[in-house]
């Protein structure tokens, strides 16, 4: 079992607690990348570019359940190996609309997240930047004491973001000199306000002599001096994940026109070099990318997305600003489902009794079963697959020493766990399985 022998016994139950619950892990998807090495070159080049000062937009495109999300977080993971921060924003009309910038960079400031950390990550990342800003002007020596050495370097560190958002640099300045003064209530309060948040005192803005809350175009600044504080702090840069970007469509017409606007306006400021260290990871279905309610509404944004996927899926180019999954086939699904089962049983003292009962075959046939419940369409039951996998099969034969799934479990699929996308595919496959209309059974 070589390709679990490195998971250490906590995440190895992580994997497994999140996969029996239905969602994506947030770690070790590197043993499940099944599928995902042609584009493992690519995306670590453009990974080390933004490392070096560049900056990086990548839109993925796929169907429901083709792994846009497992994708996501596999690069994350890979990302924070090389020693980046990541956040992931899922779009929404009322929580995230993308129109509006400055509730997309709280979005990012609460789910910020660092090598080895946990989400939430800002205040550990500010008061770094501040620790490493004293250890440079320690080392530089030169004239007047420690404090001000550091002043006159966090100046000059700021120089380019207090032309963009000079309040950013002034929260930064009170936030230092308030921690300094054990003003720990005040300096909270600034950090909140530093990373988006709403309805913060108006006693602490006033002592940094900062007013109001951010807005849509002061959120571009305030990105650039997350960007600087990161870089600054010995991080590679921030990979930041939009997802679920197809929920555009289905928006009013006046929000998605300006939610598409405000893509194609960060697409642009990525392009001028505005956001050193930054790597944009889109994702969203061919629909939102081909459709006349999504990309295709505006042609500036159309023209800089556009990739041609005309040719053999073998020749795609993981180089491109837009890629595609393809989603998983009967094959790749048996081989996610026989990595889960090693890594199921290397946790348990059953290991030989789950490889022996649940074994290649038993798991195809599963598979099989389960993309039969959805109308065939495999690539959208790997999260299904999955859960039945681990709590209706794994978890018995681990613990009844007499459960054969061969003999004692039948395949259900209620209507209840189903996904929107997962109800649809079984109800196209109802339909082609009608012999004529006649068999069709309508509801009148």
């Amino acid at each position: 079992m070589s390709t679990t022998a490195s998971i250490s016994p906590k995440r190895r139950r992580e994997i497994i607690d999140a996969l029996r619950r239905g969602t994506v892990p947030q770690q070790g998807l590197d043993v499940m990348a099944v599928g995902l090495g042609r584009f493992e070159s690519a995306i670590i080049d453009e990974l080390d570019s933004v490392k070096q000062g560049g900056a990086q937009f990548k839109a993925v495109r796929g169907e429901y359940g083709s792994g846009k999300t497992f994708f996501s977080r596999w690069l994350t993971e890979r990302a924070k190996k090389l020693n980046f921060a990541t956040a992931e924003v899922q779009i929404s009309e009322t929580e995230t609309p993308l129109y509006k910038l400055e509730k997309v960079y709280r979005r990012i400031i609460e789910s910020l997240s660092t090598p080895g950390g946990t989400t939430g990550a800002f205040g550990d990342v500010v008061d770094g930047w501040f620790y490493f800003l004293g250890q440079d002007a320690l080392a530089s020596g030169g004239s007047g004491d420690l404090d001000q050495r550091t002043d006159e370097l966090l100046e000059k560190r700021l120089a380019a973001v207090s032309k963009e958002a000079p309040s950013f640099a002034m929260a930064l300045r009170a936030y230092r000199q308030m921690t300094a003064r054990g003003l720990h209530a005040e300096a909270d309060a600034l950090l909140a306000w530093l990373g988006g948040q709403p309805n913060v005192a108006a006693s602490a803005r006033r002592a940094a002599g900062v007013r109001g809350e951010l807005d849509h175009f002061g959120a571009l600044g305030f990105l650039q001096g997350l960007l600087t504080v990161l870089r600054d702090s010995d991080f590679a840069g921030l990979v930041l994940v939009l997802d679920e970007v197809e929920t555009l469509q289905r928006m009013r017409a006046d929000t998605r026109e300006k939610s598409l606007n405000a893509l194609r306006q960060l697409m642009d400021e990525v392009d001028s070099g505005r956001f050193p260290g930054l790597y944009v990871l889109m994702t969203g279905t061919p629909a939102f990318y081909d459709g006349q309610q999504g990309v295709q509404r505006l042609a500036p944004l159309a023209q800089r997305l556009q990739t041609d996927f005309t040719t053999d899926p073998r020749f795609d180019n993981p180089r491109a600003t837009q890629i595609r999954l393809h989603g998983f086939t009967p094959d790749s699904l048996v081989e996610l489902g026989s990595r889960i089962r090693d890594i199921y049983a290397d946790g348990t003292a059953n290991a030989t009794r789950i490889h022996a009962v649940v074994d290649d075959v038993y798991v195809a046939d599963l598979a099989a079963a389960v993309g039969g419940e959805l109308g065939g369409r495999t690539g959208v039951a790997p999260r299904l697959f999955l859960k039945k996998l681990i709590a209706d099969v794994l978890d018995r034969v681990d613990q009844f020493p007499d459960f054969d799934p061969r003999r004692d479990y039948r395949l259900t699929v209620s209507a209840t766990e189903l996904r929107d996308e997962e109800r649809e595919a079984r109800a196209r496959g109802d339909l082609r399985a009608a012999a004529s209309v006649d068999d069709i059974d309508l509801e009148l």
